[in-house]
């Protein structure tokens, strides 16, 4: 075979290194009309094919050789030059291809290198003919061969680096967007530091995640640091919340639907799983999901493809569902309220995340940073806490965790005037915590919300809106952040009481 100045070009301007590793396997088979070669990198002390072509391709790729054992790819690494070995040779690494029933007979091997610079890696060419005769071994040929093979080399090595940098691109530029958005994890606990590592360690696979906790201890944070340091950070990471909406919203929300689903349906709209193909899903509250959907959340781990809404064609998606929960699945699974393939199905990666009163050494940590937050959003210099009030913060077990002080310290910068935050600006239930203090009311049939509210503050000196914020965040603590229930407690419409919280600017973020 003749190579063209564009078969140069072609390996010249290519930026992705999986395409270029292909297209030079391919052009080297082509050279010598046989059909099995491999390509390996020198990755993290291993031998690592990453790209092979002919029969078994499957069974090679992938596979990680110890510079240890003996082997042609890791003679070529260790010598740097290119070398010809037949089966027998006792540098071939047979094991590979012990269950082929088409073996390697002749092996013609180069080294990948830059000039002045170590080798990196290395190409095979495998003659698997029963005479082991088809390669072309004249010198001459060899050497052109081998010209192709070094500006391969080049290419692939330059667009390695440049997905490198792309990649630390993508990760400062989310950084430096989570610094702006305050979504940094703050933490220096034990506890935070075994999740952080976690959350480093899935970010390298594609698995689905399932993180476990109570309400308010951060776990789309988490979750979207897990999306960061995954190799789809360059895409979208979406999220939902399972149990916001009702069951058929929340199926349209997320497989989408076409025109003429139901009524309303004027247009076709892609769902948040073809939007954010190629990326993350994020699904908060997963354990409260009817069972029904359940089923199709399955078939879209399972088969990888959705069927929006009244369509009669699946479509293939490319998607890593992380998922949240603060409910005991494996109770719900045991009672059938939650379906056990999908659980064994998202719980590949368990992540447990502590309770704030758990990692009591970070509340410190975190009070100043909602503080200095909260300051900036205001344009005005952070409040300080005194030694007494930071000691009794501290000591209090938040039981709305993470949200629940930094709802609080909302709370400091709005209704505490002067720059330091003392002992006896905390509510009571910080201060006493095991505090009984009621005022009865006069009403001869009091509600159920009137009855036994602490004493905390003279709510004549409170606005309307600060009486409003403290009623809902009240109500919220109590109930652990789960807006059903707080609405149903305030005796209002879920719906009206999500709208409230919004006007008030309290969020609940996982």
């Amino acid at each position: 075979m003749t190579i063209s100045i564009n078969d140069y070009k072609a390996l010249s301007q290519e930026l992705d290194p999986e395409k270029i590793q292909t297209q030079i396997l391919d052009l080297l088979l082509k050279m010598q009309n046989v059909e099995r070669g491999s390509l390996w990198l020198n990755r993290n002390g291993k031998y690592e094919c990453v790209a092979a072509l002919g029969s078994k391709s499957e069974d090679v790729r992938g596979v990680k050789l110890s510079p240890e054992d003996q082997s042609i790819v890791g003679w070529v690494i260790q010598n740097g030059k290119m070398t010809i070995a037949k089966a027998g040779d006792e540098r071939h690494f047979s094991t590979i291809e012990r269950d082929f029933k088409i073996k390697s007979k002749l092996i013609l091997c180069f080294p990948l290198h830059l000039k002045g610079h170590e080798v990196y890696g290395a190409v095979q060419v495998i003659d698997t003919s029963t005479a082991g005769k088809k390669l072309n071994l004249d010198p001459g040929y060899l050497t052109m061969m081998q010209d192709l093979v070094d500006i391969g080399s080049i290419s692939l090595r330059n667009s390695l680096e440049f997905q490198k940098q792309r990649m630390e691109f993508a990760q400062l530029s989310q950084t430096l967007s989570n610094i702006r958005n305050n979504k940094t994890i703050v933490g220096r606990s034990q506890s935070v530091k075994k999740a952080l590592k976690l959350v480093e360690n899935y970010g390298a696979t594609s698995y689905p995640v399932l993180l476990y906790g109570e309400s308010g201890t951060g776990k789309e944070l988490f979750a979207e640091g897990i999306h960061t340091q995954s190799s789809r950070a360059q895409k979208p990471f979406l999220t939902q919340n399972c149990s916001a909406i009702p069951e058929n919203l929340l199926e349209s929300e997320l497989f989408g639907y076409e025109k003429g689903a139901f009524t309303g349906a004027t247009t076709n709209k892609a769902g948040l799983f073809e939007a954010a193909d190629g990326g993350t899903v994020f699904l908060d509250e997963i354990g409260d999901m009817d069972i029904n959907l359940q089923a199709k959340l399955l078939r879209v781990l399972q088969e990888n493809e959705i069927k929006p809404l009244g369509g009669t064609k699946t479509k293939r998606i490319d998607i890593r569902i992380i998922s949240a929960t603060n409910r005991n699945l494996e109770e719900d699974v045991r009672s059938g309220r939650f379906r056990e393939d999908l659980y064994y199905r998202l719980n590949v990666l368990p992540l447990k995340l502590p309770a704030l009163r758990e990692r009591r050494e970070d509340i410190n940590l975190l009070t100043k940073h909602f503080l200095n937050r909260e300051a900036a959003h205001s344009h005005m210099l952070p409040k300080k806490m005194s030694t007494k009030a930071m000691e009794i913060m501290s000591n209090y077990n938040w039981p709305g965790n993470i949200r629940e002080l930094e709802n609080m310290v909302k709370q400091f910068q709005a209704m505490i005037p002067g720059d330091t935050i003392t002992e006896s600006d905390l509510p009571l239930h910080i201060t006493h915590p095991g505090a009984n203090q009621t005022h009865e009311p006069k009403q001869s049939s009091p509600s159920p919300t009137q009855q036994n509210i602490p004493v905390q503050e003279d709510f004549s000196a409170l606005t309307w809106k600060e009486m409003e914020y403290t009623y809902v965040m009240k109500l919220l603590e109590k109930y652990r952040w789960n807006i059903s229930r707080a609405a149903r407690a305030a005796q209002i419409n879920r719906s009206t009481f999500d709208s409230r919280m919004k006007k008030l600017g309290i969020k609940k973020n996982g």
